[in-house]
């Protein structure tokens, strides 16, 4: 949420999350980034009336066959633990024997009006995953993930530079492109 309020903030806009307007979030049932993404936007601008925008994102490993993909949150169960997910990964990885460390980095915004008009814009970035996990910063799988081009994982890089390359980065720009 954070990364989000960050790039939008330039545009003029103040992001608020569900969480600080207390809306439920809803199952997430669909198979895509795409699907979920509207899910929760729709749950959102029903819930509120205003347009809403939601995220739905996670981490796509070539050698696991996409997989953790929409499950990325909830891929180790829950509680949600990172952690937990990063070592799942890897010892999945090990399991299979995989030397192909690709992996990818997919975002989907999602844009629902109360006039009922909708849009989706998708984003990601591509690299390579690392063990054991370096560096403190971000979330989710960030600490296991390098960028094409980068010698640092997600984890150990200052804020402003991820959010200049990452996944929602891309996604905000397709979305600028559109709308503004």
């Amino acid at each position: 949420m954070s990364e989000l309020k960050d790039l939008f903030e330039p545009l003029g806009f103040t992001v608020v999350s569900a969480i600080e307007l207390d809306l439920d979030e809803p199952d997430e049932t669909e198979t895509t980034f795409a699907g979920n993404a509207l899910l929760k936007a729709r749950a959102a601008m029903q819930a509120t009336g205003a347009p809403a925008l939601s995220d739905d994102s996670g981490l796509s490993v070539t050698a696991l066959g996409g997989a953790p993909g929409i499950y990325s949150a909830r891929w180790a169960g829950e509680p949600r633990d990172f952690y937990r997910a990063m070592e799942k990964v890897e010892q999945e990885l090990n399991d299979i024997g995989a030397t192909d460390r690709s992996a990818k980095f997919v975002c989907a915004l999602a844009v629902v009006w109360p006039d009922g008009h909708e849009a989706v814009f998708e984003g990601e970035v591509h690299g390579h995953l690392v063990w054991p996990p370096r560096g403190e910063r971000g979330f989710g799988y960030d600490p296991m993930f390098v960028a094409d081009g980068e010698t640092i994982t997600f984890g150990e890089m200052d804020p402003a530079r991820k959010h200049a390359m990452s996944h929602r980065a891309n996604a905000v720009a397709r979305l600028k492109a559109a709308l503004l």
